[in-house]
């Protein structure tokens, strides 16, 4: 008995079924011969013979394609991905979603590359700190993000200014007594 030139239509649908899924999704083997149509009692065995390549090489080559020409269905580009992003947020705005529209455009945005996410992770706790370190790292924090923090307004800067130039050491070790 030699190997056969072309797939039954049952093999036919086990390809498939093993490829795309059942009617209810992703399907076992042994799932994917019963609903092919092959006997309850050796669907375990006749999905091994047709997923092997020396008993079945026409089945194994078939489920290849499939798989190959799904892959090419549903790969991303990165031309694909924004332009479908840009259908999703207009298909949003004409609904009115627009949160939906701002989310679609904000991956658009990540798609190419517009933003980009850090995060710090930092080990160790403030209760292990002391209050000196504590207020150490306070104040740190504070001169890092001075600029991006209007904590102190400027008038109140030059009158700490004023203050501290008004009591510096050469007034105070001074002489004159009023």
């Amino acid at each position: 008995m030699g190997v056969p030139k072309r797939l039954t239509e049952m093999q036919v649908r086990f390809a498939e079924i093993i490829v795309f899924g059942g009617p209810d999704g992703p399907v076992t083997g042994r799932e994917a011969a019963t609903i092919a149509g092959y006997s309850a009692k050796r669907a375990t065995q006749e999905a091994s013979e047709l997923q092997n390549p020396r008993l079945s090489p026409l089945v194994v080559q078939y489920i290849g394609r499939l798989r190959e020409e799904r892959l090419k269905k549903y790969e991303v580009t990165y031309e694909g991905h924004v332009a479908e992003l840009a259908r999703i947020k207009n298909a949003a705005l004409k609904k009115g979603s627009f949160s939906s529209a701002v989310n679609a455009e904000t991956n658009r945005g990540k798609a190419a590359g517009l933003y980009i996410e850090r995060k710090i992770i930092k080990h160790g706790k403030l209760e292990d700190m002391s209050e000196q370190e504590l207020e150490a790292k306070m104040k740190q924090i504070l001169n890092d993000y001075e600029p991006i923090l209007n904590v102190t307004p400027k008038a109140q800067k030059l009158e700490n200014n004023k203050t501290k130039q008004s009591h510096s050491p050469s007034q105070q070790n001074g002489s004159s007594k009023d």
